[in-house]
């Protein structure tokens, strides 16, 4: 692939470069695909013929009106037509969330999808951007983040479930008991657009519940799901009327034929679909073995249909990234354009087995060249016009364990700086989460946070107890794991002991008070954040097992709304 083809990169802003513009610039065939999250699976072989058979009625006529295709769709999934609002893809939804439904200001977890952050931000809003910490898997501490959004006074809040781009899972009752703790907001955002893909608990939807509440949306997404991002087609639901609000705003033909044919011919297809997530699966664990047989390599666990993973020392992900494509014909997401992570960090999506071999070895070429001796990639200069966009909040962010915040959200364009914070006790009066026990560490004293951070580093913070050299942290590191045939059974293991979920009194209060913020002195390796959780804790291993193989849909059934079977009507 020539290498004028990697200039595509500096002209985007929060995204890759398309696969037809792509193809443009190449030889006329595309690399292999490991940026955008698509279901491989789906649709069939035969289905794509079928769609071809139809392909000249498809694209002359109108479509049905988006109620027509609406009401199949929840006929399908089992959901009222009037808590569904159908769009053209996640996005169009997002746009009107953003003009109908947010007043001032919004709340959301760094890193995530883009349009959560740029969306709010082109129309004025105040973004509050929550920083996830690395030291900690980049786990969403529910707990801190609630009391992150009362001591901002926002009101709107947006929890994406498993988060993009590291795949961070939070259980059904955790975010139920959130719902109900923001039960004063104008607006709380389920985005469950890679949910389908999840199998840490069996029922992981909120659908259900956003139907009986005042102020929750949940998005859902259809392409991702499908395989078929160029459709553009997704939906949201929630109580009649905010999805009518939503609604009635929408063009009478905002989908297209090719989504009403889809949608049409998804009742045939139920088993094939099911067949299909439940091959992800199965190819999410075997990717995730094989990454982290690579030195150096950090792969985080994820519930998603990709996998966020951290570059050995030495190496840059956009290097990397150009290398891969003009070398190797292999796309990748290099995530320095993401508020809240740098080029360290590298997004790859979930594929059969036969691409990820030739990932491996791609990677092994460019990080260690052919002896494996250290990275044959160098540390890019600081200042290169199309590197990380964020290196110095992530620095900002990871070295002071989130005393950065108030520097961040206002570096982010988040408006107002936060409040000067007084030290907070290890568990909030609220009964907030209690503070995990670093066994054999000892814990660093409360600090002050500054009122600004200074620019371009903040100051070091004495700590009252010897701390090694700083260096790259990493969370546990998966288990390599088999190849079978069959779906692999994990190894039993101790289930470690899970804190006591946060009561919704941790997480409600009667009125914004003065922001509390846990101790800020850096965390010892391995040690999650004060205050929080660790990752194995959240994203689906605190004693609950993997779902197996058999409690997925059947050939007789279709997923619904929550993921899970229902018998074909």
């Amino acid at each position: 692939m020539p290498d004028n083809v990697t200039s595509l990169f500096r002209s985007t802003a929060a995204h890759s470069p398309s696969m037809a513009a792509l193809t443009r610039e190449s030889d006329g065939a595309g690399p292999v695909d490991f940026c955008i999250p698509c279901n491989p699976y789906f649709p069939t072989p035969a289905m794509f013929e079928e769609m071809a058979a139809r392909l000249r009625d498809i694209i002359t006529y109108y479509p049905s009106s988006a109620d027509t295709i609406t009401a199949e769709l929840c006929s399908l999934l089992r959901l009222p037509p009037q808590c569904v609002a159908m769009g053209n893809g996640s996005t169009e939804l997002i746009t009107w969330i953003d003009h109908l439904l947010v007043r001032e200001s919004l709340a959301v977890p760094v890193p995530t999808f883009g349009r959560w952050t740029d969306q709010p931000m082109e129309t004025g809003k105040r973004v509050d951007m929550f920083p996830l910490q690395e030291s900690s898997g980049f786990a969403l501490d529910l707990a801190q983040y609630a009391e992150f959004i009362r001591a901002r006074g926002t009101r709107v809040a947006v929890i994406c479930n498993p988060n993009n781009p590291d795949g961070g899972f939070l259980h059904k009752h955790a975010v139920v008991q959130f719902m109900d703790a923001m039960a004063d907001l104008d607006l709380v955002v389920i985005d469950e657009s890679f949910l389908e893909f999840a199998d840490a608990e069996n029922e992981p939807s909120v659908v259900q519940e956003a139907m009986l509440r005042p102020n929750v949306i949940v998005l859902r997404s259809l392409g991702k799901n499908f395989g078929l991002h160029g459709i553009r087609f997704g939906y949201l639901v929630a109580n009649p009327a905010l999805a009518g609000r939503v609604r009635s705003m929408l063009p009478k033909w905002n989908l297209n034929s090719f989504a009403e044919h889809v949608v049409f011919m998804l009742k045939e297809h139920g088993a094939e679909y099911a067949q299909s997530l439940h091959q992800v699966r199965r190819d999410r664990m075997d990717m995730s073995g094989q990454l982290s047989s690579l030195p150096g390599l950090t792969v985080y666990p994820s519930q998603g249909n990709f996998l966020f993973v951290r570059l050995p020392v030495g190496a840059e992900g956009t290097v990397v990234r150009d290398r891969l494509l003009t070398e190797h014909r292999i796309l990748v997401r290099e995530c320095g354009n993401k508020i809240g992570s740098s080029s360290r960090f590298l997004r790859l999506v979930v594929r059969p087995q036969v691409d990820v071999r030739r990932l491996v070895t791609g990677l092994e070429q460019v990080l260690y060249g052919t002896s494996r001796r250290g990275a044959a990639v160098p540390e890019q200069a600081t200042g290169t016009a199309y590197s990380s966009g964020t290196a110095a909040v992530d620095r900002l962010v990871t070295q002071t364990n989130g005393a950065g915040t108030h520097g961040l959200a206002q570096a982010a364009g988040a408006g107002m700086p936060l409040p000067a914070a007084a030290s907070a006790p290890a568990v909030g009066p609220g009964g907030g989460m209690p503070v995990p026990a670093a066994a054999g560490l000892p814990q660093p004293e409360p600090q002050p946070v500054p009122q600004e951070a200074p620019r371009p580093q903040p100051a070091p913070q004495p700590v009252p107890v010897p701390q090694p050299a700083p260096q790259p942290v990493s969370v546990p590191q998966p288990q390599q794991l088999p190849q079978p045939a069959a779906y692999p059974e994990p190894a039993p293991q101790p289930a470690p002991a899970a804190p006591p979920l946060a009561p919704a009194a941790a997480f409600a209060a009667p009125a914004p008070a003065p922001m509390q913020v846990p101790a800020t002195g850096p965390t010892p390796p391995g040690v999650p954040a004060r205050g929080g959780l660790t990752a194995a804790q959240v994203r689906g291993t605190d004693g609950l097992s993997m779902a197996p193989a058999t409690g997925w849909p059947g050939a007789q059934s279709w997923p619904d709304a929550a993921g899970m079977g229902q018998a074909a009507g």
